[in-house]
């Protein structure tokens, strides 16, 4: 637990590290981290959004081993593959799961709903999931489960992981040489996982107090 606590908060000086050691096989890992964050419901807890603000950031510097141009599109694809992996899973598991007509655990009326929202609201669901962790990991599942068209699943999965990839790198790129970034690094990552987090806490407070 305290590697990865520290891997976390100094995913800067891992990453040159491991730039540095693994070359072709750095890449491969970082298409993995990507892929399994957004393709299995076991593991939300891989790095992000700070994973790609750190690359952008780490590409500007003069010297660096990590080739922008070789990440985007790479994390863009398994960004797209995780996603769609993660929505045949829930295709695959929603019939088997709702197949009992009675059970404690599951509702039909739930698949229904489920379906339904998707249909209607799927699209910007997908999109703006991908920037909210442990959402993006769900929200693919649970379009899967809902049995929400696969054409326009796909549509806006695609949109969403350019948007995702493309924006978190380029913010990183961008800012990589303000002071803060560069002298601060691992508080910078940091309050890009407090910002990412913010919305469904948000939400979950207002709905709380809704109820009330």
């Amino acid at each position: 637990m305290e590697l990865i606590i520290d891997i976390f908060t100094h995913i800067d000086v891992y990453l040159n590290l491991w730039a540095g050691q693994m070359g072709l096989w750095f890449y491969v890992l970082l298409f993995l981290i990507i892929f399994c964050e957004t393709g299995l419901v076991v593991t939300p807890f891989l790095p992000g959004d700070s994973l790609l603000f750190a690359l952008g950031a780490l590409a500007a510097r003069v010297g660096s081993p990590i080739d922008l141009f070789v990440v985007i599109p790479l994390l863009i694809i398994a960004a797209i593959l995780g996603n769609k992996v993660n929505y045949l899973i829930g295709r695959w598991v929603g019939p088997k799961v709702f197949a009992q007509k009675k059970s404690i655990w599951f509702n039909k009326k739930y698949l229904e709903k489920t379906h339904n929202f998707y249909e209607t609201y799927g699209g910007k669901t997908i999109i703006l999931s991908r920037f909210i962790p442990i959402f993006r990991t769900f929200a693919p599942f649970v379009a899967g489960i809902g049995k929400m068209t696969y054409l326009k699943f796909n549509t806006y999965n695609i949109v969403g992981a350019v948007l995702w990839v493309g924006l978190l790198t380029g913010l990183g790129y961008y800012f990589s040489e303000t002071p803060l970034v560069k002298d601060r690094f691992h508080l910078v990552i940091l309050m890009v996982i407090i910002i990412s987090i913010l919305p469904p806490i948000i939400e979950y407070i207002r709905h709380k107090y809704s109820k009330k």
